[in-house]
């Protein structure tokens, strides 16, 4: 499946991906597989940014907190970024992060958005789509969706919703910590998104995958000049 090139076009596809009903995924303990994955741009870039900027994409699966697969790539940036839209941007560097995996997860953790998107279909939910993998969104706080803080303690959740659906949660990963946001995407619903980020984040506020992933990204970066 290709990525859209144009704004519309991606509008197009996010409008198709969002209908569609793909059968559901349920966690599976133990032995799960956790993926992760992250992208960054060169320090000091402020704005949109631009077509063709550096981009340092790693991607990782966990067992039981333990790395078995980790994968770093040099590529570059498809287009600028615009809010609703950063499939444009980040898509394909992804995508060929989590493809160039030796090991393939049971579930991606995306540093996006998935049904809290104006089209319900963020890049959380997109990449999955391409890449064919169950995929929970986690970010530091919501798109559009709304909704009251959970509760101090690790494994309080509170729901968001976008027009009176329920499309993320608030989960406190960490007692006290400020709680990160679990978002349903492709084949996951809320709670099972809130599931996997609490499995996931067993000692730290963000989950592990997306934690390593972030790190080995910036440490390319770092390398690099970047």
């Amino acid at each position: 499946m290709p990525w859209p090139a144009t704004a519309d076009e991606l509008i197009r596809e996010q409008e198709r991906l969002a209908a569609l009903s793909p059968p559901p995924w349920r966690m599976d303990l133990p032995g799960l597989l956790v993926g992760g994955c992250f992208v960054c741009f060169p320090r000091g870039y402020e704005g949109e940014g631009a077509s063709g900027d550096p981009a340092w994409a790693a991607a990782v699966v966990l067992r039981d907190g333990r790395s078995v697969a980790q994968v770093v790539i040099r590529s570059r940036a498809a287009a600028p970024y615009r809010t609703g839209l950063l499939a444009l941007r980040e898509g394909p560097v992804l995508e060929e992060a989590v493809r160039a995996l030796a090991v393939r997860p049971d579930v991606l953790l995306v540093n996006a958005s998935g049904r809290d998107h104006p089209r319900r279909a963020g890049l959380a939910l997109h990449l999955g789509a391409v890449v064919d993998l169950p995929t929970v969104g986690v970010t530091d706080r919501p798109l559009l969706a709304s909704g009251p803080p959970p509760g101090p303690d690790r494994g309080c959740l509170s729901p968001l919703r976008l027009d009176e659906e329920v499309v993320a949660y608030w989960v406190r990963t960490q007692p006290r910590a400020r709680p990160v946001v679990a978002h349903a995407a492709w084949r996951t619903d809320p709670q099972t998104a809130a599931q996997v980020v609490l499995h996931a984040a067993a000692s730290a506020r963000t989950p592990e995958p997306v934690r390593l992933a972030r790190h080995l990204a910036r440490a390319a970066r770092a390398a690099d000049g970047g």
